[in-house]
Formats: structure tokens, sequence, C-alpha cells
């Protein structure tokens, strides 16, 4: 490395900056506050950031660095600014920009980010050069993750190095004072990447057809006649139609082979959202964020609607039935601004995908999967290099007064990994790990210098498509980041592909394996999101999922966990009930409701006459019987999801069968809360009971005993109650008993005073509340998720934080 030599009474400092400090524009920000503090030296990228050399002034020095702490570029974040004299034996006149150097990697990859305001106004700008340019884009916006191979940040260690830079692009990079100075994927119509239209069938496009500027303009058209379009976005291919048009959502669906999960939505501005959501001020931040998610939103009643040009093109029915929220997004890349610049209403814009299969980026790959999908492509010829997905959050509690209040993210992708999560104290020093991950929901973690990089989400590991895009992008983390673990952490299960590939790896490099719990990763987790030091006494974590591997050999997916970053102790559970068919049980939740009868009352059904029950004796019930007593195919789980799908059921919603797991619990939560919204008083939960759980001849465990709520449920049934009374009810008593049962834990042996609200389950923000507001009422500290998803998407971290506690 250059260095400076004091001259002239001046000091001179090596100046270190870690975080996300590449490709956000922050060499051109040291530059400028370098000249404004007169100071001469030298800024560059290396693997472990931005190192910077300045000769002056001290007072001038100190204000250099305090002006870069508070005037840094809106998409860095810095970690930490380090600061050393030395001597050195090269004299500069001026300050300059040098070349990167390869070194270790420590710094960060940033993520990819929305269109920014400058570059918005430029491409609806007549008199500007990027005038209309799908790919426009500056040190504040535009694609990051989504095209690098290798770091440093370079242009030529991304997917733009084919694409030559023109004479005046050359000189918007060069200079100092334009945003695009250093910009790497900066480009115009001249020299950058091209967008064009093509039919799915082969045949020719006819322009005149469109009446268009050009082949992103005439996407709007062809949506608002009725086609579906494919379109290349950022980090992969979406399905594209009018969502006000049922009949096309409906095709979209049938070809897609997605039947009932929601789909997402993009709208061209946030006008047009709040015609069918309600949108709060933190709602509309997270909208116009350069992470630009998808957000929940609450519906807006139709009766509620006023102005009559808001209940005209309502959303079709079948974008998300049965829900209470809306999926939407703002568009974040010049393209999608283009595209939508003449529609008024809002699109669907799912992934390119077939269902269960990973998003398409290869154009190739789009043309045989989505052909029998979409009528027409957009396509581009800017390489994706990493397929990142969009990411999906909520504000829980909006109204509510105590401070969850707050974001919860339920799929951590696009504009938010894979920026990094700073560890609390304690795991500074711990050398490498990687954390492999769940099933579902896939997420990797690499633990390095106290931080936790997750990936972004991969999806469900269920065929080959998924656990080969689950290789390739482990593969490009691993060599982007040169990491090089010291241990690898899996989940207990021996059937998840990412514990069969932790197992190979840690074979093959002969590295420490450590299997963790699923449940108990869930709580660390929640634990090092929440900044508890490695350290820290033991939290009661209460964990609740569809299921994970116990470290009995059964199934857990309801339990209450002392547990540190070491270690758990198991002090409560949901009752332990069969799983008829196994995995069947989740698509055919009636399986779930007769399993759960059986459970409560015993061989013979209850003798009410109910419509429930005469449908349950139209199934095979004597081979049922016959499974769960000789353990067929019935393995037995303490599953919450499988309680909510069984209660789902057993009021008629998703009774038969479901497209998706937890669907029925979706419903459930859906039709309960809109009626504890307005009846909140007036409802008492069904009852639950405490039991102990005989176990081996050691300590009796205790568990939540359903018997009595299913039999105010069937009783309430037998009086033709409403289905949302009994979803509220259940909801209600169920956020009782898990009170309950902290209560009689924490008089236990254990003290408790903070309680971690962990799993897939609480996604469900009305339970969420209902029990946070419990246990809050008891005095108790309860900690939620914010920076991962509290379901599977997050259970690397904790895999990561229990084998880095380990190694101690």
């Amino acid at each position: 490395m250059v260095r400076l030599k004091s001259t002239n009474a001046e000091i001179v400092e090596e100046i270190r900056v870690r975080g996300t400090v590449q490709g956000v524009g922050f060499r051109p920000t040291v530059y400028r506050l370098a000249k404004d503090c007169r100071l001469r030296g030298e800024v560059g990228n290396d693997g472990e950031g931005v190192w910077i050399y300045v000769a002056g002034k001290q007072d001038a020095i100190d204000t250099f660095v305090e002006r870069l702490r508070v005037e840094c570029p809106p998409l860095a974040k810095i970690e930490a600014i380090i600061r050393h004299p030395y001597e050195g034996d090269r004299i500069f006149t001026d300050f300059t920009i040098a070349e990167s150097s390869s070194t270790s990697i420590r710094t960060e990859i940033a993520a990819d980010a929305a269109t920014c305001p400058a570059c918005r106004a430029e491409i609806f700008d007549p008199f500007s050069r990027w005038y209309r340019y799908p790919f426009t884009n500056c040190t504040h916006c535009g694609p990051r993750l989504s095209i690098i191979k290798r770091l440093p940040y370079d242009r030529g260690n991304t997917s733009m190095a084919e694409f030559k830079m023109c004479p005046d692009c050359i000189r918007n990079y060069e200079d100092p004072s334009d945003r695009r100075f250093h910009a790497q994927p900066t480009a115009c119509p001249v020299c950058g990447p091209k967008a064009w239209l093509e039919r799915s069938d082969g045949k020719p496009i006819t322009a005149h057809v469109f009446s268009m500027l050009d082949d992103v303009d005439a996407v709007c058209t062809l949506i608002q006649q009725g086609q579906i379009v494919a379109i290349k976005g950022l980090g992969g291919f979406h399905l594209a139609c009018d969502a006000t048009n049922e009949a096309v959502v409906q095709k979209l669906r049938y070809s897609k082979r997605r039947p009932d999960k929601p789909l997402a939505l993009m709208a061209r501005n946030i006008n047009i959202i709040e015609k069918y959501c309600l949108v709060s001020a933190a709602e509309r931040e997270l909208l116009e964020s350069p992470a630009a998610p998808i957000v929940l939103l609450q519906k807006r009643e139709r009766d509620n609607q006023s102005d009559e040009s808001k209940i005209q093109n309502p959303i079709a029915p079948s974008v998300a039935p049965g829900q209470n929220y809306l999926g939407f997004m703002l568009p974040y890349t010049p393209l999608h601004h283009l595209a939508l610049k003449r529609l008024e209403i809002p699109i669907v814009l799912t992934s390119g995908n077939l269902s269960d299969e990973p998003q398409c980026i290869d154009n190739e790959d789009a043309r045989k999967k989505l052909a029998g999908i979409a009528d027409y492509f957009l396509f581009h010829n800017r390489d994706i290099v990493n397929r990142v997905d969009d990411s999906v959050v909520c504000i829980i509690g909006i109204n509510s007064h105590d401070a969850r209040n707050r974001f919860q993210i339920l799929r951590r992708a696009r504009g938010y990994a894979p920026a990094p999560i700073n560890l609390p104290e304690g795991f500074k020093d711990i050398p490498p790990v990687l954390a492999m991950g769940s099933q579902l929901k896939n997420t990797f973690c690499l633990l390095r210098d106290g931080q936790a990089i997750l990936s972004q989400h991969i999806g469900d590991l269920e065929n080959v498509a998924a656990s080969e895009a689950y290789k390739k992008t482990l593969d490009l983390y691993l060599s982007l980041l040169e990491h090089q673990p010291t241990a690898i952490a899996i989940d207990l299960h021996p059937e998840y592909l990412s514990t069969k590939l932790g197992k190979e790896l840690a074979a093959a490099n002969s590295l420490k394996l450590s299997g963790i719990q699923h449940h108990h990763a869930h709580v660390a987790a929640c634990m090092a999101e929440n900044n508890l030091p490695i350290n820290a006494p033991p939290v009661l974590g209460i964990a609740l999922d569809g299921l994970g591997y116990g470290e009995d050999g059964t199934l857990w997916g309801g339990e209450f966990l002392l547990a540190d970053y070491r270690g758990y102790k198991r002090l409560g559970t949901f009752k332990p009930v069969a799983m008829l068919g196994g995995e069947q049980a989740i698509y055919q939740p009636w399986r779930n409701t007769y399993a759960h009868l059986k459970a409560a009352f015993g061989a013979e059904l209850p003798p009410e006459n109910l419509e429930l029950l005469t449908f349950l004796k139209q199934k095979p019930l004597i081979l049922l019987d016959q499974m769960i007593e000789k353990g067929i195919n019935s393995p037995l789980a303490s599953s919450g999801g499988r309680l909510f799908d069984a209660v789902a059921a057993a009021i008629g919603i998703c009774r038969e069968s479901c497209s998706y797991e937890g669907q029925g619990a979706i419903a459930l939560e859906a039709i309960a809360e809109s009626y504890i919204l307005t009846h909140s008083e007036e409802i008492e939960g069904y009852p639950f009971t405490i039991a102990n759980l005989e176990d081996g001849g050691q300590s009796p465990l205790p568990y939540l005993e359903p018997r009595p709520m299913w039999q105010a449920l069937l009783e309430d049934l037998k009086q033709g109650t409403p289905q949302e009374v009994m979803a509220a009810k259940f909801h209600r008593g169920l956020a009782n008993a898990i009170a309950s049962m902290v209560d009689r834990i924490r008089y236990g042996e254990e003290k408790i005073d903070r309680v971690a609200l962990t799993g897939g389950v609480f996604q469900n923000r009305l339970l969420l509340v209902e029990v946070g507001d419990r246990l809050q009422a008891m005095g108790i500290q309860v900690l939620t998720h914010g920076k991962v998803p509290p379901n599977d998407g997050g259970l690397s971290l904790g895999q990561v934080a229990i084998a880095a506690a380990r190694s101690l």
C-alpha cells in the first residue's frame, strides 16, 4: 500500500473504513470531503473495505472523519473507522482515487437498491441522455448483489463488464462532481444493456399494433389487453398481468400451478395503492425505501370508501383469496417505472417460475419454462449472476402502544440481503462458521469477525432445481467472501438436503460438524438479533412452527425451551398428536382434525350429530386407527402449525385439502382478526388445561391439553356458531394457554423474566400481539423478530450463533 510522508509539520494518517462501503458511492464521497477539507492523499477499495491516506492539519483530518460519518452515501453503512498515524515515503500534491487492489476479502456486499429520485426524474425527462432508458442507475441506486461475480465491487467483476462505456459515460464516471462518479453499472442507451419484446410462440411482433413508444412501453398495452408478460427484472423473471382482471389472474394461477397462495402486486405510485389498502406512515416509508420490499397492507373495506373512484377496478378476488392483507410494492427499477407509467391499475407481479421451482434468471431457461404461462417476454441482455427474490415485510401492531409496533420481515432477500447482522458481545473473535439452514424457506449463514452474513431467501429445497440453486448460491458466497469455515452447523433432521450437504462438506474438508436442534436454533436467532451477549443468562423460548426434528427422535413444533446459546432444557410442549400419513397431513388437514379428536376422546368419536363428524366417518377411519395403534406412517408431533390446521378444518376451512403449508391457519387468522377488531371485549377464549407428559421415568413434562378446547368447539358447531367467532375464541384461548404455561414454568424451579417468541406460527400477527400483551402484563420482557424472519428463513442465524458459542 502507498504511504504518505509527513511534511511541513502536518500529520499523516492511515484510515480504514469497514462496512457496506463498496458499490455505494463511498470513494467519491471521500474524494469530495477530502477536497472540501483541503487534504491530500488517496482512497481505494480492497478486500477489507476502503482505505484512505490523508495528509493535512489535525483539525482538518478530524473534521473530515466526522463529516464522513455524517455525510456517508445513502446506501452505505459504516461499521468502523480505524485511524492510525504512520510514516511514509511518498508525497502527494492532490487527492486521488486509486485502482482497487485484491487482498483478503473482509468487506460487505451491498444489496440491490431501488431507483433513486434523481435517476427516476432522468428517465422521464425528454431532454436527458437517459430518457426512457430502462437500465439507468448511479452510485445511489441500481444493481449490486444481483450482478456481482467477485470482490472488490468493480465493473470488471460484474455482469456489466461486457458493456464498454461510451465517451459520455466515461466522462460521467471520471468526474468527481458527477452523481455517476465511479458508479460501476453506469450505462446509457448508446453503450449499455438493451431490452426487447418477444412473443412466446416465436412469431414476429407487429409494432404498430401496440401504438408504443418502445418495447418496454408495449408491456403496458399488453397488460391492458389481458396478456401475461414475463419480465426479466433485477434478480429474476416475474410474471405480470392486470390485477383487476379475474379471468387473467385465474389463467395465470392455473398455468403457474399456484391455485391459492397470495400473489404479489405492484402499482405505479402510492396513490394507486391507497385506493385499495390502508397505508400508515411506517408502511409508506418501507414502500419508498431503497429496499422497496413487498409490504403486507390491510385491505380497505369497500363499505368505507366514500370516493366513487376508489371502488372502480377492484382487485380480482383470486389475487389473495381469504386474506385481509395485500402484498404491494412500488416500481424499483427504471424498467418497472417505464412499463407502469401509463397504468392506473395495479398489476400482479409474481415470481417467474412453476410452483416450487426457483425463479428463472436466464433468458433461454425462461423461454423453455415460462412459454406455457406467458404470452410475451420482455428480455434484456444484462446477465443476472445471483437470483434475488423480492423481500416481504409487514408492520406489527400499528395501533399498539408498545414496542411491538415494529417492522417484521417474512422473506429476507432483495434490498436487505446480504447486509450483515452484527452479532452481540462475545462473538467477535470466533473462527468462521457456516450454517446450512433448513429444508423450507432456506437461507444459509456465514459467520466471520462477529458478523452474520445471511444469504438471500433460497426457498424450499424439495426438488432438483431448488437444490442446485442452493448449491450454486452457496458456492458463490464462499468464493465471493473467501470464506473458509472451521465448523459447519446443520439441522438434526437427517433427510434435509441442507443437512446432507453440510455433512458432505464437513467430511470432505475435515471440519467440525455441529448438529443443532431446530427449535433451539429458532430461539437463538431471536436472541442474537435482540443483541443478547454470548454469555447471557437463559431465556424462555416459545418456538411454534410446523415441525422440527427433536433430540428424542420425535417431531416437535410447539416448544417451551429454557435456552442460552450453548444449550437448552425442554420445559413444556404442546400435546403430541399423530400426523396421519406423515406429510399428507400437511395437505389434507382433516387428517389433523381426526387425529386431534382421537387423541382427545379416545376410541370413539363424540356422539353429536355434526356435519364435521359425518364428513370424517366417510374416511377410512378403521385403517387410520390401525396406523395410529401400530405407529405406521403416523409420527407423533407436538406441532403448533398442525393444531391450527386441525381447528381450521374442524370449522370448515380448507378441510379436504390445501395447496400450501399453513393455508388453513392463515385463513383462520384472517377471519379471527376481523372479528376481534370489532368484538374484542366479548370474546372468551376456548379453555385449555395443562397436564403432565410422563417421559420415560424422568421428570414429567407439562403440556397443553386441548381436550377442553375441542369439547367447547364441538358444542359451538352444534349451536351453529359463526366461523369467525370460533376462530377468534381459538386464538384467544391459545394465547391464554401459552401465558398460563409460562406462568407455571416461571414459578417452578426456573425464574423467567425474558421470553422469546419465534417460529413460523408467530407470523400470525394476531397470536403474536395477544401472547405478547399477556406476557408483558405479567412483567416479562418479550423478544420478537425484526431483522430475520421468525420462520425457517431465520434459522441459519440461530445455527451460526449456537455453533459459535459451543466452539468456546
